[in-house]
C-alpha cells in the first residue's frame, strides 16, 4: 500500500501535526530538565541561566501545542476525511460551533485541550510566580511531557505510545476500499459528532472543565516543590491559584450538569454517573485543601493535611483520567471514552505521580513541624478542619462506589454496584450536606484559636431566628414530597433543607453586618452563600420532582421500537399522545400537533400544553436524533422555564403511520339503539339526522349518523359519517376516530321502515401518528443555577483578593 499514489490526499497538515507533537514532547522534556536544574542549583547566576533556557523551551512547547490545536482544527473544519480523527468525529453538515465539539469528542483532542490550558497557565505562572517559579514549572512541564506522550502515536518495538490525532484513515482501518488510489472519492462524509454532544453546552463545558483539571497542577506544583526542598512556607503564594482552580473546576462540573439536564433523558441534572463523580471528587478535596491551608496560614497547624489534600486533588484528576479513558467504565457510564488500547500507558501516567508523591510525603513527614496545642472546640480552625475531613469522607465514599469496576478488573472479583445507585450516594451525601451547611453557617462567626462566647451568641442570634422563620415558611408552603426511602431519610432531607437555609442566611448576615460588604473579605461568604443556594436548589428540585405524565388515558405506552433506545422506565409515568387529539394530563391538556425533520436527521415534535386553571398555553419541542455512532435514536428533552419551576419533557417512543394499510371496510347492519362490536370496544347508533348543517351546497341533502364509539377503557368518542344526496347521485363522507384507528362510513339504508342501515367499519393499522412522552415538573430549580453562579463569583473574588494581597 505504501507504493500506491493516493489521489486527493492532503498530507502536509498531518506531517506538520506529527512534527509539532514531537516538538512539544521534546520541548516539554527540555523544560522539565532545565527548570529542575534551576530549582536545585544554589548559585543564583547559574540557576537563572537554567531558568532562561527552561523558559525558552516552554515557549517553544506553547507554540507547538497551540499550532497542533490549529492544525487539527484545520483538518476538521476542511473535512479532510483521509485523517481518521476528522472522519470519526465530524461530517459536512455540522454547524461551525459543533465543529469545536468535534475537537474534544475524541481522547486525542481532549489531551491536546488539556495541554493547551497548561501552556496558558504556565505563561501566567512564569509572569506572576517569582521565587517559586522553577519548582512549580518543573512539575507542570513534566505533566506536559506525560500528556505529550498521549498524542504522539509512535511505536517503540511492538509497544505503541499514545494515539495521534493526525493518523491517516488508511493507516488504521483495513477496509478494502482504502487500498484503492481513489478511495477518497468513495469516502463521501464522516460519521459525525455523537448526537448527545450536539448541544451548545458541549462547546463550552469541556474547555472550562479541562481548564479546571489543568489548574489543579499549579497547587500541586507548589506542594511538590515544598516537599522537595522542605520549604513549607508556600501556602500564601499558592492560595490565589487554589481559589481560581476550585472556582473554575466547580463551574465546569456544573456546566456538565446543565448539559445533562438539556441533553440526557434520565430526567435531571445529576445521576451520580461515574464520569460525573470522577470530576466532583477532586473538587471536594481541593475545597478541603483551601480550608486547611487557611488554617496553616493563621495558626501554623494543618500543614500535613494541606499537603495531603492538595496532592490528592491533582492525583484524583489523574485517576479520573484513567477511569474515563481506559474503557473500564464503558458499561456503567453514559459518557466515558472508549478504550484506545492505552490502558498500560494511562495506568503508568497515574502511578508515576501517585507513588513518588506519597513516598516523598512520608519521607518529609517529620519535617512538617506544627505547634503542639490542644484542640479548642470554639475555634474556627477546629471546625474548618472537621469540615475538611467530612469533605474527604465524602470523596472516599464516592470514589469507592465509582471504583467498583476498577476493583473487579484488577482483582477478578464480581462485586455488583449498588442496585439503587442514586440512593447509595444520597443516603451518605445528605449527611455531608447537613454538616457542611452548619459549618459554613457557624464557622464565619468563630475566631481563630478561641471565640468569646458572648460575642458568638450575639452575632449568631439573628441568623438563627431568621432561619427558623424561613424554614417554617419553606416547610409549610413547599415541603418535601420524596417519601420513597422511609421516614429516616425524609427527616434527613428536612434537616438538610434547614441547614442550607441556615448557611445562606448566616453568611448573608455576616457579609452585610460583620464585614460590611468589603470585597477583599467577601469571597468566602459569597462562595458559602452560593453553596447554600446550590444545596437548597438540589433538595427542593430533586426531592419535589413531580411526574406530570401519569397515564390517565388507558392506552399502554408504545413499546420501545428497534430504532428507539430511549428507556421508558415505569410505564405508568408515560402518556401516549395521538396526533391532533387533546389529551388530559392532570394539570394540563396536551396535544401532539405535528413533527418535522431537519438536516441533522432530527425529528422535532411540537407539543401544545394548556393549563387547566389559568388557560395559559405554551409549546414544547422535544426531539429525537438519529444515532450516527450506533443503531437507534437518542431523545433530547425540552423544557419550559419559569422563575419558580421548569416543565421538562422528552419523547420515550414514537410510531409512524407510514405502513401500507391493506385492511378493508367490513359492512355491518345496525338499527337505532343497536350496537356492534369492534376489536377494542363497541359502536352504538344513537340517531339519524337529516341535513345537520345549516350551510350546504344548493340542491343537496345530507343524511348523517350519530355513532357513539366506546372503547374498552370506557372512553367515548362521537363519529358522524354521512351520505350527501344530489339529484341521482350519492356520496359517502367518511369519519375517523384516530384514537381508536377507526374509519367509519354510512353505506346505505337497508329498510327505511325498520330503520335498518349499513355502516362500514375499517380498523386501520396505523391511522395516526403516536408518541409516548414523559413530563416532569422541577420546582425552584433556578435556585440551583443561581447558587452555582454565586459560588463561582465568590471563588473569583477570593482569587482577586489574594492576588492583591500578594502584590502588597
Amino acid at each position: 500500500m505504501n507504493n500506491i499514489q493516493f489521489i486527493g490526499e492532503s498530507l502536509f497538515a498531518g506531517q506538520l501535526g506529527y512534527f509539532l507533537t514531537l516538538l512539544s514532547l521534546v520541548a516539554s522534556l527540555v523544560a522539565t530538565f532545565a527548570f529542575a536544574k534551576s530549582f536545585y542549583t544554589k548559585e543564583i547566576t547559574v540557576a537563572n541561566q537554567w531558568k532562561k533556557l527552561a523558559r525558552i523551551a516552554f515557549y517553544i512547547e506553547t507554540v507547538a501545542v497551540i499550532s497542533c490545536f490549529v492544525v487539527l482544527f484545520y483538518i476538521i473544519t476542511n473535512h479532510l476525511f483521509e485523517y481518521k480523527y476528522a472522519y470519526m468525529h465530524s461530517d459536512k453538515n455540522m454547524p461551525f460551533e459543533y465543529l469545536l465539539s468535534c475537537f474534544w469528542e475524541g481522547q486525542e483532542g481532549s489531551f491536546l485541550l488539556w495541554s493547551f490550558w497548561h501552556c496558558i497557565l504556565g505563561l501566567f505562572v512564569m509572569a506572576r510566580v517569582k521565587e517559586r517559579e522553577s519548582g512549580v514549572m518543573m512539575v507542570l512541564s513534566f505533566v506536559q511531557f506525560c500528556l505529550a506522550t498521549m498524542v504522539i502515536g509512535i511505536y517503540i518495538f511492538d509497544y505503541k505510545i499514545g494515539s495521534s490525532p493526525f493518523i491517516l484513515l488508511r493507516q488504521e482501518m483495513n477496509w478494502p476500499i482504502l487500498s484503492r488510489p481513489d478511495y477518497l472519492q468513495l469516502v463521501k462524509d464522516g460519521t459525525g459528532l455523537n448526537t448527545l454532544l450536539q448541544n451548545y453546552w458541549m462547546v463550552i463545558h469541556p474547555p472550562v472543565l479541562f481548564l479546571g483539571f489543568a489548574s489543579t497542577t499549579i497547587p500541586f506544583g507548589f506542594v511538590v516543590a515544598g516537599l522537595l526542598k522542605k520549604d513549607h512556607d508556600w501556602a500564601e503564594a499558592c492560595s490565589p491559584w487554589a481559589a481560581f482552580s476550585a472556582g473554575i473546576l466547580g463551574l465546569g462540573i456544573m456546566m456538565g450538569a446543565a448539559w445533562a439536564y438539556e441533553s440526557l433523558n434520565f430526567g435531571g441534572y445529576w445521576a451520580w454517573d461515574p464520569v460525573e463523580n470522577a470530576s466532583l471528587v477532586p473538587w471536594l478535596t481541593l475545597v478541603a485543601a483551601i480550608h486547611t491551608s487557611i488554617i496553616y496560614k493563621r495558626t501554623g497547624t494543618s500543614l500535613k493535611a494541606s499537603y495531603l489534600f492538595y496532592g490528592l486533588s491533582f492525583l484524583l484528576v489523574i485517576y479520573s483520567t484513567f477511569l474515563t479513558r481506559s474503557g473500564v467504565l464503558g458499561d456503567t457510564s453514559v459518557h466515558a471514552f472508549t478504550d484506545l488500547g492505552m490502558n498500560g500507558q494511562l495506568l503508568s501516567f497515574l502511578l508515576i505521580f501517585v507513588i513518588p508523591y506519597f513516598i516523598l510525603f512520608f519521607i518529609r513527614y517529620n519535617t512538617m513541624k506544627e505547634p503542639v496545642k490542644d484542640d479548642v472546640v470554639d475555634s474556627r480552625e477546629f471546625w474548618m478542619l472537621v469540615g475538611s475531613l467530612v469533605l474527604l469522607l465524602s470523596a472516599i465514599v464516592i470514589t469507592s462506589i465509582t471504583s467498583i469496576p476498577v476493583f473487579n478488573k484488577l482483582f477478578g472479583t464480581k462485586i455488583a454496584p449498588p442496585e439503587d445507585i442514586l440512593f447509595a450516594h444520597n443516603q451518605v451525601q445528605v449527611f455531608v450536606a447537613i454538616i457542611i451547611g452548619v459549618l459554613t453557617a457557624v464557622g464565619q462567626f468563630l475566631k481563630f484559636k478561641a471565640t468569646p462566647k458572648a460575642q458568638f451568641y450575639k452575632q449568631i442570634k439573628w441568623p438563627v431566628i431568621i432561619t427558623i422563620i424561613l424554614s417554617a415558611i419553606c416547610i409549610t408552603f413547599i415541603g418535601i414530597l420524596f417519601k420513597e426511602k422511609g421516614a429516616g431519610f425524609l427527616a434527613a432531607l428536612y434537616v438538610a433543607l434547614v441547614t442550607s437555609l441556615f448557611s445562606i442566611v448566616a453568611n448573608s448576615y455576616y457579609l452585610v453586618s460583620i464585614i460590611k460588604g468589603k470585597m477583599k473579605s467577601a469571597g468566602a461568604s459569597i462562595a458559602h452563600i452560593g453553596f447554600g443556594l446550590m444545596l437548597l436548589g438540589i433538595l427542593i428540585s430533586a426531592s419535589n420532582k413531580t411526574v406530570l405524565s401519569w397515564n390517565t388515558t388507558g392506552f399502554s405506552p408504545l413499546q420501545v421500537e428497534k430504532d428507539n433506545k430511549t428507556p421508558i422506565g415505569n410505564p405508568m409515568e408515560n402518556i401516549t399522545l395521538i396526533e391532533g387529539i387533546d389529551t388530559d394530563m392532570g394539570k394540563y391538556m396536551v396535544t401532539y400537533l405535528r413533527d418535522t425533520f431537519d438536516t441533522f436527521e432530527n425529528r422535532h415534535f411540537e407539543l401544545k400544553f394548556k393549563a387547566k386553571k389559568t388557560d395559559e398555553v405554551f409549546f414544547l419541542y422535544p426531539d429525537v436524533m438519529k444515532n450516527n455512532k450506533m443503531e437507534g435514536f437518542s431523545a433530547n428533552p425540552a423544557a419550559k422555564h419559569y422563575l419558580h419551576k421548569d416543565i421538562f419533557s422528552y419523547v420515550t417512543s414514537f410510531q409512524d403511520n407510514n405502513e401500507e394499510d391493506t385492511t378493508r371496510f367490513t359492512p355491518n347492519q345496525i338499527a337505532i339503539g343497536d350496537s356492534i362490536f369492534y376489536s377494542n370496544g363497541y359502536i352504538k347508533l344513537n340517531k339519524v339526522v337529516v341535513n345537520p348543517k345549516s350551510e350546504r351546497p344548493e340542491g343537496t341533502n345530507e343524511l348523517a349518523l350519530e355513532l357513539i364509539v366506546t372503547s374498552k377503557e370506557g372512553i367515548e368518542y362521537v363519529a358522524n359519517p354521512s351520505i350527501i344526496i344530489k339529484e341521482m347521485t350519492m356520496e359517502s363522507v367518511l369519519d375517523t376516530i384516530k384514537a381508536q384507528n377507526l374509519i367509519l362510513s354510512f353505506n346505505k339504508v337497508i329498510d327505511q321502515k325498520k330503520g335498518t342501515l349499513e355502516i362500514g367499519v375499517k380498523e386501520a393499522k396505523t391511522l395516526s401518528k403516536l408518541i409516548t412522552i414523559k413530563v416532569y415538573e422541577f420546582p425552584f430549580i433556578n435556585i440551583l443555577w443561581l447558587g452555582i453562579i454565586v459560588m463561582t463569583i465568590g471563588f473569583f473574588i477570593a482569587t482577586w483578593a489574594r492576588v492583591k494581597k500578594l502584590k502588597k
